[in-house]
């Protein structure tokens, strides 16, 4: 996935060159941005051996919320009704992550929560630092650096080791995922570049998109907690919105 989308960023990145703005800050930022990325991935599978995928969704989810905080603390300033509102979506979001999971076979205490808690603070600091690079430098370097990471640390090592594998079956969601997910990454670094907090807290909502694409395309059935973050989320963005108008 990863590789796709680095193919995919190589028109724009021949295109807008090395910019002059790449110093040694944006150099910090963009290293943190890759290896956050890649470390919140291996994190949260390793959280997923040990828990049931209902604790560790909605709580890695709460990435945004980190990325918001983050943003906050380094002087970023909120409207108070922004607050609520976002609030209120990060509450919708984490509802709609609870999904119905087998019982585990083992138990492993708090361990997975832990590790879902730690992707969870790993990825905002990614989404954050990406939302620096964004500022300085044109919109296909903030989105390299996680694709970079992930070819140069999983998928060539994975390759090396003959362990690099694709199925025909599997071709063209790898190709879907890697492309979408280059476009996400875009649109939250362009959002970024007005507000960090306010766009992290928005990107978030991949647990609610998948929940209602799982139901819409695969018949999955949505709990009443899932519909009450929905419902949540979509009074959030209403309220921001006005907000904002």
């Amino acid at each position: 996935m990863m590789l796709v989308g680095l193919l995919a960023l190589l028109p724009p990145l021949i295109a807008d060159g090395v910019p002059e703005a790449l110093d040694a800050g944006t150099g910090v930022w963009l290293v943190l941005s890759g290896l956050c990325n890649v470390a919140g991935l291996l994190i949260v599978y390793a959280a997923l051996q040990v828990e049931k995928v209902g604790i560790v969704a909605p709580i890695t989810s709460t990435e945004g919320a980190v990325a918001a905080l983050i943003a906050v603390a380094a002087g970023e300033a909120i409207a108070r009704g922004t607050g609520l509102a976002l609030a209120i979506i990060v509450v919708g979001v984490v509802l709609s992550g609870i999904v119905r999971s087998a019982p585990a076979e083992h138990g492993h205490g708090r361990r997975g929560a832990l590790l879902a808690l730690v992707s969870a603070a790993t990825f905002g600091l990614g989404l954050y630092a990406t939302a620096r690079v964004s500022s300085d430098l044109p919109i296909a370097w903030a989105v390299l650096p996680a694709r970079l990471a992930g070819v140069v640390l999983v998928a060539i090592p994975l390759a090396v080791a003959s362990r690099l594998r694709l199925t025909r079956r599997a071709l063209p969601l790898v190709i879907g995922s890697g492309l979408t997910e280059v476009i996400g990454f875009a649109s939250f670094a362009f959002g970024a570049r007005h507000e960090i907090a306010v766009s992290a807290v928005l990107a978030s909502q991949f647990a609610a998109v998948a929940a209602v694409g799982g139901y819409l395309l695969f018949g999955e059935r949505l709990t009443r907690m899932q519909l009450a973050g929905v419902v949540l989320i979509l009074a959030g963005v209403a309220t921001l919105t006005a907000l904002t108008a």
